[in-house]
């Protein structure tokens, strides 16, 4: 049951059915999290508590116990263990704990390329499009990014290009809604000298320019009918021509594109080549939108601030915890590209060492529509529960009364504590 609904929150889950091949499975790859009955078929959970400390000492373990024996809970926390749950468990008291012990209340989680690319945030989802990452990224496949405007699907390309083989050649980044239709097909395969008018000389195109390396299309549902079909000839020959030019040129170029449209429903409506959409299909990883991770708000709000005050010279201010229950509590319907832009004039703005709620007036709007759908949003994530649904928009269970009697939510969508 519990490998059932932690794999439902995203995570990867791997079991052991007693103490010999758990003792096995800890001495190979390293593991976040250590989740242990204290009673198993062949020892004691206790055992699994010393041989996890054992294998990686910064491992959390958590154990579950029954009633009656707390006090064996406890030696087994002087062995090592993080926490434990009494049995019965219910399963939100154990994804609150479990999201706990992964996140680190300062900075987050931090997925790192090593080349200077770093992803912020511990929610499950985030988490599981990142798995996915680190599987396709050493091979050649294409990858299709899908996800609402801001989500960061370029941080996610560029994370792909630095964990590649390619890593060492060009990212050439091309946003297909940035560029007039006429401009397109040139600014994609390049066009000679003389070609048409105001072609004074020859020009490369994106693809030559990622020759060996990786050629990221953002908003690729942008592009018009023609061009399709001369991506889809790239795809499957591996080769173009320059626009007025008859020499063939190779394309060894490993393709990431990204969408924040519906491409099946482009297909069903004639706007977008079925052929093309199952080639870009190969590989999707879909990101989630910051509502839906309210939580990684304030590790990641705490990031772009380190970022912003580099880039301007200044010293990065704190967040107090009004400025940061303001924020998680935000929609934020341009994602992370909104935090950050508000982020930044919020640092220009700000005369002191700390920002604090007050200091994002006029930078934040929030509607009354906005905090019910926010509010609607962490209910229903956490079927209920306030507790949780407070803790993931960053407020006090408290606030989150007030909110929900406000919005007349008592009960929504399911009634709990």
């Amino acid at each position: 049951m519990f490998e059932h609904a932690l794999a439902g929150e995203g995570y990867e889950v791997v079991t052991a059915a007693d103490a010999e091949s758990a003792f096995a499975t800890l001495a190979g790859d390293p593991f976040d999290l250590v989740l242990t009955d204290l009673k198993l078929p062949d020892g004691s959970g206790l055992d699994v508590v010393v041989a996890s400390r054992k294998a990686r000492a910064s491992t959390p373990v958590l154990v579950l116990t029954a009633f009656g024996t707390v006090g064996t809970a406890v030696e087994a926390m002087k062995l090592g263990a993080t926490d434990f749950l009494e049995k019965p468990v219910e399963v939100e008291d154990l994804f609150d704990l479990v999201e706990s012990l992964l996140a680190d209340p300062v900075r987050g989680a931090r997925f790192e390329t090593g080349r200077g690319t770093t992803i912020i945030g511990s929610h499950p989802h985030l988490r599981a499009a990142l798995r996915l990452l680190e599987r396709v990224a050493p091979t050649n496949s294409t990858v299709l990014l899908t996800g609402e405007s801001g989500t960061g699907k370029e941080l996610f390309a560029r994370a792909l290009h630095e964990l590649s083989g390619r890593a060492d050649r060009s990212f050439v980044a091309v946003n297909c809604a940035a560029i007039p239709e006429s401009l397109i097909e040139s600014e994609l395969f390049g066009h000679e000298k003389g070609s048409f008018t105001g072609a004074h000389r020859r020009r490369a195109g994106r693809f030559e320019m990622a020759e060996g390396g990786t050629l990221f299309l953002d908003e690729i549902g942008d592009l018009g009918l023609a061009v399709q079909s001369k991506v889809l000839r790239v795809i499957e020959e591996r080769n173009y021509e320059r626009i007025g030019g008859r020499a063939t040129l190779e394309a060894d170029v490993r393709l990431v594109t990204a969408t924040n449209r519906d491409l099946e429903k482009m297909v069903e409506e004639g706007n977008f080549r079925s052929d093309l959409f199952f080639r870009l299909d190969v590989f999707p990883i879909e990101l989630p939108p910051l509502r839906d991770r309210p939580g990684d708000v304030a590790p990641l709000a705490r990031h772009l601030l380190g970022r912003l005050a580099d880039r301007h010279g200044r010293q990065a201010p704190e967040l107090e915890a009004d400025a940061v229950a303001l924020l998680a509590g935000q929609p934020w319907p341009g994602n992370v590209r909104q935090l950050a832009n508000v982020l930044e004039r919020a640092l220009i703005l700000s005369e002191g060492p700390t920002l604090r709620a007050g200091e994002f007036a006029g930078l934040v709007v929030a509607t009354e529509d906005d905090e019910r759908r926010a509010v609607e949003e962490a209910l229903r994530s956490s079927d209920g529960d306030k507790r949780r649904a407070a803790k993931l928009l960053g407020v006090s269970y408290r606030t989150l009364q007030r909110r929900v009697r406000k919005h007349e939510l008592e009960g929504f969508p399911r009634y709990r504590d």
